[in-house]
């Protein structure tokens, strides 16, 4: 069933200054609520590189397998709470860390970005397929995808509309 999963968000783990950056910014922090937050995944595909070789043999052309690629982005849907924003918050502040953003110097009028080296910010992320009854199957293994250097490229816009009421979602 594609609803039984778990993702685990992992901090940048090479600069001690992320945990009083987030709380500097308003977010309070909690890995497991986050973790549950997330609603939905879309686990990145991969795909073989071809190259292809021609004339070694009269008329016929072939391909060969080079390498493999996969794809460079993983998304992430999550449901913001109503008393945190908690998702909203984590990576926005995420997102102000590495360009070293601090909110009373960007609005000044000759503000600019200078980015943290990537090693500062860069987490770990999991993704975890299971099945809800593995502890009575002993053939059924959890399918994890690690996934290393992870930091987050962009939010998606979030509407708010006086329409009909939804929950609001944050994609990463």
């Amino acid at each position: 069933l594609t609803s039984h999963f778990h993702v685990f968000i992992g901090k940048p783990f090479n600069d001690v200054g992320f945990d009083s950056f987030l709380a500097d910014t308003g977010c309070i922090f909690k890995q497991d609520q986050l973790n549950l937050q997330c609603c939905e995944a879309q686990l990145p595909g991969s795909q073989l590189a071809t190259t292809e070789l021609t004339n070694d043999f009269p008329g016929v052309s072939e391909r060969h397998v080079y390498r493999r690629q996969f794809d460079d982005r993983i998304d992430l849907n999550f449901y913001c709470d109503a008393e945190q924003y908690q998702p909203i918050r984590f990576f926005e502040g995420w997102i102000k860390y590495i360009t070293n953003e601090k909110s009373e110097e960007s609005r000044k009028d000759n503000y600019s970005y200078r980015m943290k080296f990537p090693n500062t910010y860069k987490g770990p992320l999991e993704v975890t397929k299971f099945e809800k009854n593995m502890e009575t199957k002993s053939s059924v293994r959890p399918l994890t995808y690690r996934f290393v250097n992870c930091f987050p490229l962009a939010i998606s816009s979030m509407p708010v509309t006086y329409d009909s009421s939804d929950l609001l979602k944050c994609n990463v």
